[in-house]
């Protein structure tokens, strides 16, 4: 074997408070491979610095660098999903469930329920359940943010109108749907896909460490959520990202949006 194909790749990756990175650090820690962090803090605003955009042209977090073995220049990826399944199948096919039933290899509806699973939170985990939160957030801004005392009564009726009508019927709706996937976990597994930790909960820890904190799930109402979230907070690999961050940043790491 040469030694080029002995190197590994050199990855970095573009961190950014209150933003969906920390997971991707958890997932490089599950990995166990070597990276390097670049540490971003957001404006007054809230917003992302204009210094990303010298990364990556729409300026967001996380992104990530990866330098091949002999290659000029770094791969730049963005999109959560995207760099998770990129460094899952490169670094990682053991986060990936089996795709087909023995005996039932390249045959439509012949995949395991793990595998199809997997597909689908990797999915869903951006496209329906962060987007109803985004929004959430959003409208939270709007009914919480400065403004003349004279509008406040407007911005909060509206805020409340689409609560009621809109987001908490569907937080009950997907909170409800997620406990009763985490109850029938194939095998009696404890993640959504099964026994073993697969990409997918890399994916769908943020939206609900969030939905945790800002109290849309609890112990109470929704058990088996949150016994999910804390045990992947005591996973090792998950407690050297909190470590990494926190030596990175000399601040303590507080999960959210």
């Amino acid at each position: 074997m040469s030694a080029e194909t002995e190197q590994k790749p050199k990855i970095t990756l573009y961190w950014l408070d209150k933003s969906r990175s920390q997971r991707i650090v958890w997932l490089l820690e599950e990995l166990e491979v070597d990276y390097d962090i670049k540490i971003f803090k957001r404006t007054k605003d809230r917003t992302a610095p204009e210094e990303l955009k010298e990364v990556h042209p729409l300026g967001k977090s996380p992104v990530i660098g990866i330098q091949a073995p002999g290659a000029e220049k770094s791969l730049i990826l963005a999109e959560s999903g995207y760099m998770v399944e990129y460094l899952v199948d490169h670094l990682g096919q053991w986060m990936i469930p089996k795709r087909y039933l023995d005996g039932k290899d390249g045959q439509i509806g012949g995949e395991t329920e793990e595998w199809l699973r997997y597909r689908y939170f990797m999915h869903y985990a951006e496209g329906s359940l962060m987007s109803m939160l985004v929004i959430g957030f959003v409208i939270s801004i709007i009914r919480d943010g400065p403004q003349p005392f004279f509008v406040k009564p407007i911005t909060r009726t509206i805020a409340g109108r689409v609560h009621s009508m809109f987001l908490d019927p569907n937080y009950k709706t997907h909170f409800d749907f997620l406990e009763e996937k985490l109850a029938t976990s194939p095998n009696g597994g404890e993640f959504f896909c099964g026994k073993e930790l697969t990409g997918a909960d890399i994916l769908m820890i943020f939206p609900l460490e969030a939905a945790l904190e800002s109290g849309l799930i609890s112990k109470e109402k929704y058990p088996r959520l949150a016994t999910y979230v804390k045990s992947i907070h005591e996973r090792e690999a998950n407690k050297r990202a909190v470590k990494r961050i926190e030596e990175a940043t000399g601040e303590k790491y507080q999960p959210g949006v």
